[in-house]
């Protein structure tokens, strides 16, 4: 969905290959819940953690929509919740929107 529209996507394994493969040209991150090593919600506490990355928006694009767990991903400062499937129109808008 992405790559048509001319965004540069860098994938990775889980949180923990996130991170290591940070730079500082990414400008948004589109986060799973449910990774192996290291999941979302920890992911996200550690790049908050880093000044650089403080500001940047993170969405959460996961097949989970329980009202606990977007209430821990408010709490860590996540910009959006997107739940699996997605309609691609929509997903392009919050997209476009937060990346600027």
């Amino acid at each position: 969905t992405l790559v048509p529209e001319g965004y540069e996507v860098l994938g990775a394994e889980n949180g923990q290959d996130a991170l290591d493969k940070l730079s500082s040209d990414i400008s948004l991150f589109l986060v799973d819940v449910n990774m192996p090593v290291m999941g979302g919600f920890e992911f996200v506490e550690n790049l908050k953690q880093k000044p650089e990355y403080k500001s940047k928006p993170v969405i959460f694009l996961t097949t989970e929509s329980s009202a606990d767990k977007k209430e821990k991903g408010k709490a860590l400062g996540i910009n959006g919740w997107i739940v699996k499937p997605f309609e691609p129109g929509s997903f392009l808008k919050v997209i476009n929107m937060l990346s600027g």
